[in-house]
């Protein structure tokens, strides 16, 4: 594969994520990063579309059925990963994919293009969309000592892998690019939260490697919370309008009551949505700095000054965030 076909890593972090898919052309989505399946939690979340789980991948055996991928042509987009370092595009692209979102135009074109498709010519479909592989490629640090081919993961190197879980037509799937096909975990019935259903396989597969790795990323792909916040404040700010002008009669207690519950309520939106905006602008000018700095750390290199330039961040959290630019991606 030539320098200018390359896929490079890119980090595992919800603010990369959230303009990745933006630049993709979706809008309304943002990805948030979950130290926890806390059924509080993710009900604040609500909706999401899918779970995107980061592990060290290892050789083993799976024993697990997988879908014919003649079965789940036309009904589940699953795409094989033909490219090495798409796994994180990949597996994000199965879930905007999947969801019945409005796509952009680039995605809307690949579903439609590669809907007959099986799943190793959608793998490279992906890999070949130039598009797709410009926006991946501008969130990953530069590589100046890699050469014009892609380094291929060696026997010791840690190599990580992304997957998504997500529920379609009543079915709750794990999808990995890395199978032959989806695996279907198990049916939901309409009363289902599938986010509960789907706990216990996440857990699973953390314990099968609790012993020797501790390091996992969990993230969701959910509506644009801002979004979710402000539609909320319209509707209740409409309401408090509304329940104004009626001519109902009512005590002062309960006027005084009910005026005071919704100015709180109004009062918590604001602020939650202030705080959406200072998290977006701090996450931006954090991996904008974080580029910079690499950018200028590369230049160094490139020009073969004899010092050590230390890299700005190191992103190493256990079960918490991992900076692929540290670690090879399958």
């Amino acid at each position: 594969m030539s320098g200018s076909d390359t896929w490079t890593t890119i980090e595992s972090d919800p603010g990369v994520f959230t303009e990745l898919i933006e630049e993709m052309g979706v809008q309304g989505v943002q990805v948030e990063e979950l130290y926890a399946l806390d059924n509080d939690l993710l009900s604040s979340l609500r909706p999401v579309y899918g779970l995107i789980f980061l592990f060290k991948w290892r050789q083993e055996t799976d024993n697990r059925p997988t879908l014919d991928p003649i079965d789940s042509i036309g009904h589940i987009f699953f795409a094989n990963q033909v490219i090495q370092n798409a796994c994180a595009t990949q597996a994000i692209l199965a879930i905007l994919l999947n969801s019945g979102l409005q796509l952009g135009s680039t995605l809307t074109e690949l579903k439609d293009f590669t809907n007959a498709f099986p799943p190793d010519l959608k793998g490279m479909a992906i890999g070949n969309s130039e598009q797709i592989r410009r926006v991946h490629n501008s969130f990953s640090p530069p590589q100046p000592i890699v050469p014009d081919e892609a380094k291929l993961a060696e026997k010791d190197d840690e190599v990580y892998h992304f997957i998504s879980y997500l529920p379609i037509a009543g079915c709750l799937y794990e999808l990995d690019g890395l199978k032959p096909g989806p695996i279907k975990l198990c049916d939901l019935d309409p009363k289902d939260e599938w986010l509960e259903k789907v706990a216990p396989h996440i857990q699973q597969r953390i314990e099968r490697y609790a012993q020797s790795e501790i390091r996992f990323n969990l993230m969701a792909v959910i509506q644009n919370r801002k979004q979710v916040y402000s539609q909320q404040l319209a509707e209740l700010q409409h309401q408090q309008s509304s329940q104004t002008g009626e001519s109902q009669p009512m005590d002062t207690d309960t006027m005084v009551m009910q005026a005071e519950d919704a100015s709180s309520a109004i009062s918590r939106l604001m602020d939650l949505i202030q705080q959406e905006d200072e998290k977006f602008n701090q996450e931006g000018s954090t991996a904008a700095f974080d580029r910079a700095c690499e950018d200028y750390q590369a230049l160094f290199i490139k020009s073969a000054i004899s010092i050590v330039v230390p890299a700005c961040r190191t992103v190493t959290l256990y079960c918490s965030r991992i900076g692929s630019a540290e670690h090879t991606c399958c």
